[in-house]
């Protein structure tokens, strides 16, 4: 049951830029997609604090602004720059771009004296970096790939740093109501920036209603319980294992949706750099190995922050 949770949530968050695509056919302004998702999860967030068992707890002060700043500015950013990167670049590659997080992960806890260099470590790394550069050369070179690709490596520098933070405060907080305050902070900068710039629009096609809230409930609502749930019965590092089949799962529905289809060279840089996240968090210790959650890849890190 544990794998199979785990599976779900993979497959659950896997979707999300798929709905994203479909959202934006609907005429759903990027601004509006984010305000609207995070208002929607944070509200979905909110009734599961008070109806499930044991949820509805106090959190401290300290934790509440911690999950606040992370939300609105590390989980923003990165959600910000995956939706936007999703305008110029297929949902495919992105998910291969966004899955370059655990290296860099690794790269800045070594950095900071979190992690200690090891071969193994190293010939993941150089394997993840090989996958990378297969992955970018498959890409192609237009201008639009170009920006699109940078926005996709942001979204994963950025997850990186929300990680880093969060791995030093996720252990002392409730999952579930840390990751609602994680919402609402995200939720609070993009209404605001919305507001400012003028880009809130209601005024889509009616489906765009209905891709905005599988947003919230499947990609975001459901994956995230199921995660924790799985993440209880396998522990943090089967569970971040079994989350890289999140990108295979991504590249077969943006096939059926959108045909889609990636290169040889660009699946032989996606299997690399899949190889070497399942070799990264098998290793023992580290940040990798604490993580949990929007996000994913260690069992510390609330999920709430996945694109």
């Amino acid at each position: 049951m544990g794998v199979l949770l785990c599976l779900v949530s993979a497959a659950c968050f896997a979707a999300l830029g798929v709905f994203g695509k479909l959202a934006y056919d609907a005429d759903v302004g990027i601004l509006t997609l984010l305000t609207v998702r995070f208002a929607m999860a944070v509200v979905g967030f909110g009734v599961l604090t008070v109806v499930i068992p044991g949820a509805r707890v106090r959190m401290e002060r300290r934790l509440v602004l911690v999950a606040l700043g992370l939300g609105s500015v590390g989980y923003a950013a990165q959600a910000g720059l995956f939706f936007a990167a999703l305008e110029h670049v297929d949902v495919s590659l992105l998910s291969l771009l966004l899955y370059t997080y655990p290296a860099f992960v690794t790269l800045a806890a070594i950095a900071l004296g979190r992690e200690h260099v090891t071969r193994r470590r190293m010939a993941a790394l150089t394997v993840a970096s090989a996958g990378v550069a297969l992955v970018l050369v498959g890409a192609g070179g237009g201008s639009a790939d170009t920006i699109g690709v940078t926005m996709g490596v942001g979204a994963a520098l950025a997850y990186t740093a929300y990680i880093l933070v969060a791995d030093t405060v996720v252990a002392q907080a409730p999952p579930l109501l840390f990751s609602t305050v994680i919402a609402a902070g995200a939720f609070g900068t993009f209404l605001v920036v919305s507001l400012v710039t003028g880009g809130l629009d209601l005024g889509f096609e009616p489906a765009g209603w209905g891709w905005l809230a599988c947003m919230a409930v499947v990609s975001t609502i459901c994956a995230v319980l199921a995660f924790f749930a799985g993440l209880r019965r396998v522990g943090p590092s089967n569970a971040s294992i079994l989350s890289t089949f999140e990108p295979p799962v991504t590249v077969l529905l943006a096939y059926l949706v959108f045909a889609e289809q990636l290169g040889a060279v660009q699946l032989l840089g996606g299997a690399l750099v899949l190889s070497a996240v399942v070799v990264l968090q098998t290793g023992a210790g580290g940040v990798q190995a604490r993580r949990h959650p929007e996000g994913r890849p260690h069992a510390a890190v609330p999920q709430a922050a996945r694109g």
